[in-house]
């Protein structure tokens, strides 16, 4: 037994014997009877309409037919790249790298962001820099002079001055203030290159965010399916906030830390001797060799935590997008132990970061201090045989612990950039995405000479390689016409608009618009001449004028009304306590899917394109407000010559089309007026009986025996159901 839901919800029941044609066939349904499913479609068998592809590749005819329209045959593709991608490596993709082939990507990212530390025709930036980098220099000269007066001051001080009557302001008075002046200059010049330097880092930062969400909002539809949006989401934010990091390491912390332990080796070595110049060259050596190491080491770790916490944004994102999915299975326990296990995987690669940083800095801290001990021994020793004084003592240990600020902060620094390079990866991975669906060089304005009229020549398409949607199709929408695209689910009807709105790029064959090949024009005159309302209403988590407006944003107030009120809709937002201000929610769920079709003709009709496309527009509005809208939508279309294509389940909404046009297997199975298809008695007329037969004036039930049904999809019998 087969369970439809009619056209005004009256159950229907069709009883099965034998074999289901092809095209009513599914996966899920045996060929033959004794199966009871249950679905709410009036037409064949529903089959998804491929409206969530998986790849981005277009299939190819393996041998294409000739060319059946009477416009004579379509110029060699090979004039018209298809611009095809072939599958890509996922950006967000956490994959093991050599360290060679790290630090190449490490120094490709330091390369690229160093045009935004010194941007070209930007005077002010460069004024910013140059003046941080002045600040930074002399912070560092007068860091350095800090030991200098501490030992002049120790020194001063290491004499009787009770017997000689001074005071330590007569003795080391001015030393001291130079000493306080230096610490507290350096400390200004450091605070003043940080706030002077902000602008820059900023800028920068907003700069790469708007490229990489400009190259996200241009990439083809078939990336953004594949694609799970909270780890994307994630991914992005942690390399936004690892930009300032970068920008700042290489302008403050890499190269004047370096120059900071040149200026102390140096004075070391001028002032003590040749030991001391030994063990610092040695620490150096030892300091920086031992975090290189293990910072590579520790780098996977960073990686799989990196791939966790995205994995986990994903599960929250989706089970919170999909609320009510949750809600309607009770699987709340589900959704809470999905994200625990992803937290988990997160948590124990956290602990691996934790106790892998513990040991990087337990080796550096020893270093150092083996270092700083030998040190203060030599100082130590020649204070006692009388070569050095006590300030002399005072200034190694002063100037060694002034080693070690720059050391340590250069391990923690470079680990911290490792990490911000690693976090940054996946922005630039996500620019070097190719735009399969691009604009040719050259490419001019469409021009619509002829009204609007669209063709389809000999165009194969599929979003599998192996499953091509469409196959040789060829069909002719005429201009200013009202046209019907009717079918089984799953023949090809939206994938039609995907082609037309430039989504995908054909396989094979052409679209023309008024003789212009879709790839010829430029793709924003393209989309500003196609108006959609979609089977899924997209909405934006605003309020509903705003919602409405995205039709045109520079519409004012009255026009944004005059809309809602064509879509039949102004009544019913007037009611709601905050009117056209009111929020719709997430995805616009918030409100019914009914009045989100009609917010998307409001949208629609605001943006008053010269081609309509119309995909299952009514499919969510009760039968009332469908015939409504539909009178308004007709009465649209006699204002002015449009071209509207209308795709529908419901044939009732279309039997009025001056051209209706039926797929089957991704071809033209049949064309024509209503009356004419019906008296043809082919695939139309078959789904219209189905439809009409469903429907009973009294309400009740009926039930449709299908006493044989042969491949066109004939049904011979019916009766009543008791």
């Amino acid at each position: 037994m087969i369970v439809l839901k009619g056209l005004h919800r009256a159950p229907i029941a069709l009883r099965t014997s034998h074999s289901l044609p092809p095209s009513w066939r599914q996966p899920w349904l045996p060929q033959h009877a004794s199966s009871r499913i249950f679905f709410t479609s009036t037409t064949h068998l529903r089959r998804d309409d491929k409206t969530t592809p998986l790849s981005s590749v277009t299939a190819q005819a393996d041998s294409p037919s000739p060319s059946t329209s009477k416009d004579g045959p379509p110029p060699p593709s090979a004039k018209l790249p298809t611009h095809t991608r072939a599958p890509s490596a996922d950006p967000l993709a956490t994959l093991e790298k050599s360290t060679s082939d790290q630090r190449k990507a490490d120094w490709a990212i330091m390369r690229e962001m160093s045009r935004y530390l010194w941007p070209k025709n930007d005077l002010s930036s460069k004024l910013r820099v140059s003046l941080a980098v002045a600040l930074l220099i002399g912070a560092k000269v007068l860091n350095v002079q800090v030991p200098f007066y501490f030992k002049s001051i120790v020194d001063s001080l290491n004499v009787d001055i009770a017997s000689t009557g001074g005071t330590a302001a007569t003795v080391a008075g001015a030393m001291i203030l130079a000493y306080g002046g230096a610490r507290i200059g350096a400390t200004l010049f450091q605070e003043l290159r940080n706030a002077v330097f902000a602008s820059v880092a900023q800028k920068a930062i907003r700069k790469v965010a708007c490229n990489v969400f400009d190259h996200l909002l241009r990439l083809d539809l078939a990336f953004h399916l594949s694609k799970q949006t909270g780890g994307l989401t994630r991914a992005i934010d942690r390399g936004t906030k690892g930009i300032s990091f970068l920008l700042t390491s290489m302008v403050f912390h890499i190269l004047p830390t370096a120059l900071e332990i040149t200026m102390v080796c140096g004075i070391l070595t001028y002032q003590y001797g040749g030991q001391f110049a030994a063990i610092t060259a040695l620490t150096m050596t030892a300091y920086t060799a031992f975090t290189i190491w293990t910072t590579a080491w520790r780098t996977k770790f960073r990686r799989q935590a990196n791939a966790a916490d995205n994995k986990a944004s994903t599960v929250a994102v989706d089970s919170l997008i999909n609320y009510e999915a949750v809600k309607y299975f009770n699987n709340e326990k589900f959704e809470v132990a999905r994200y625990d296990a992803a937290l988990k995987d997160y948590e124990k690669s956290s602990i691996k970061v934790g106790t892998s940083l513990a040991f990087l800095n337990s080796g550096q801290n020893i270093i150092f201090s083996s270092a700083l001990t030998a040190m203060m021994y030599l100082g130590a020793n020649g204070v006692a045989q009388g070569n050095l004084t006590v300030g002399d003592l005072v200034m190694i240990n002063q100037l060694v612990f002034q080693l070690s600020v720059p050391l340590n902060f250069l391990g923690s620094v470079y680990r911290e950039l490792r990490q911000s390079l690693l976090d940054m990866e996946t922005l630039f991975n996500l620019q070097k995405v190719n735009v399969s669906v691009a604009e040719q060089p050259g490419a001019k304005p469409l021009v619509l000479s002829k009204g609007g009229e669209i063709k389809f020549q000999d165009v194969t398409f599929g979003y599998h390689a192996d499953q091509p949607i469409l196959k040789n199709l060829s069909l002719t929408i005429p201009a200013g016409k009202k046209v019907a695209i009717v079918g089984p689910s799953g023949c090809g009807k939206s994938t039609l608009l995907r082609l037309l709105f430039r989504y995908y790029d054909v396989g094979a064959g052409r679209i023309l618009i008024d003789d212009q090949d879709l790839r010829t024009v430029t793709l924003d005159s393209l989309r500003k001449a196609i108006g959609v309302v979609p089977q899924d209403t997209p909405l934006f988590n605003d309020t509903v004028e705003h919602n409405i407006r995205y039709g045109d944003l520079s519409a004012p107030r009255e026009k944004v009304i005059a809309a809602a009120q064509r879509a039949r809709i102004h009544h019913i937002i007037e009611k709601w306590k905050d009117g056209y201000q009111t929020k719709v929610g997430e995805r616009g769920l918030m409100i019914s899917g009914g009045e989100k079709q009609r917010l998307a003709v409001s949208r629609l009709l605001l943006k008053d394109p010269p081609l309509l496309f119309f995909d299952e527009a009514t499919s969510a509005l009760d039968t009332h407000t469908e015939q409504a809208l539909m009178r308004e939508i007709n009465s649209i279309l006699k204002e002015k010559s449009r071209t509207s294509v209308f795709v529908a389940h419901r044939l009732r909404t279309i039997y009025d089309a001056d051209l209706i046009i039926v797929l089957k297997e991704g071809r033209v199975a049949e064309q024509g007026t209503h009356k004419e298809l019906i008296d043809r008695g082919g695939l139309y007329s078959e789904l219209w009986s189905a439809q009409e037969t469903l429907f009973h004036g009294d309400g009740s039930e009926r039930e449709l025996v299908v006493t044989d049904v042969v491949d066109d999809g004939a049904v011979e019998q019916e009766r009543p159901r008791k």
